[in-house]
């Protein structure tokens, strides 16, 4: 054990390995094509394979083959190992002298007996994804969480074709608007008990760590603004993308989150994910 962690230490002591470990994870629970790795971090495709021959060897990514493309995915539990030997060899198990690794580990959300969940959906644009989600959390269970959207690189302004849904649906949308996540980030912003990405380009983007370890996972979805045809085959593109995540997030709102310890939490948003993957698909 310890020769295999020392040599998953070494692997991710490379940058350009840890930079594309890190998206894998970033991307749970999907698998992805080498040449979107290689475009979102800019890494020539001999490197790459450098890179992801490196991370298989060491258990730390997986692949497999679809069609003539190969997909590959981070092994979280192999990062879980890594962990592991250091807080059970190096700390002894001491959680005084290694709280940062136990901790996070061991337990839940914070207390929220004063306070409503803060929730943020993050896509590149912030103009229909995202949007759709915190309109669709907001209106289903606004008593339990306070919610919010952003973007990487938002646009100036909303999607008219994702607005147009919301106020099909009946959703309110005058206060919507697009905003970057640096809004989100500040010392005055509330701090995050959960944070989606819902499209694979922000997922790709190396992020800052947010406060406070919020529960975070990865529902990518195909962008509805890029779809092409008709007026009806572009509408009927966001109504997919809608749907889709309409039934994302009343799975999510109907978790006991009070009764789930952090692991377990982490366990079923990510399960949500995996569990309707065939709608995006």
């Amino acid at each position: 054990m310890e020769n295999m962690i020392l040599s998953r230490l070494n692997v991710l002591g490379h940058p350009g390995r840890m930079a594309v470990f890190r998206l894998l994870m970033r991307r749970l629970p999907d698998a992805v094509p080498a040449g979107e790795i290689g475009r979102a971090l800019d890494i020539k495709p001999s490197t790459l394979s450098v890179y992801l021959s490196a991370l298989s060897t060491a258990g730390l990514v997986g692949q497999r083959r679809m069609s003539t493309s190969l997909l590959y995915s981070a092994r979280p539990q192999a990062a879980g190992e890594i962990v592991d030997f250091l807080f059970n060899d190096c700390c002894r198990g001491r959680p005084e002298t290694c709280a940062s690794f136990a901790v996070p580990r061991q337990e839940g959300l914070p207390d929220m007996s004063d306070r409503k969940y803060n929730v943020l959906f993050i896509c590149t644009g912030n103009s229909a994804r995202s949007v759709f989600a915190e309109t669709i959390l907001r209106r289903e269970a606004e008593d339990r969480f306070n919610v919010y959207s952003a973007g990487t690189r938002p646009h100036s302004e909303l999607n008219p074709f994702a607005l147009q849904v919301l106020r099909a649906k009946g959703h309110d949308t005058s206060g919507l608007r697009a905003k970057h996540i640096s809004e989100f980030t500040g010392p005055d912003a509330p701090q995050m008990d959960f944070v989606f990405t819902v499209c694979d380009q922000a997922a790709n983007e190396d992020c800052p760590a947010w406060e406070g370890q919020p529960i975070s996972a990865h529902w990518g979805m195909p962008d509805p603004v890029r779809a092409t045809g008709s007026q009806a085959q572009k509408s009927l593109a966001f109504q997919q993308a809608y749907g889709a995540l309409r039934n994302r997030i009343l799975a999510f709102a109907a978790l006991p989150l009070a009764g789930l310890d952090r692991l377990s939490l982490q366990r079923a948003v990510d399960d949500i994910a995996s569990q309707h993957q065939e709608e995006t698909t």
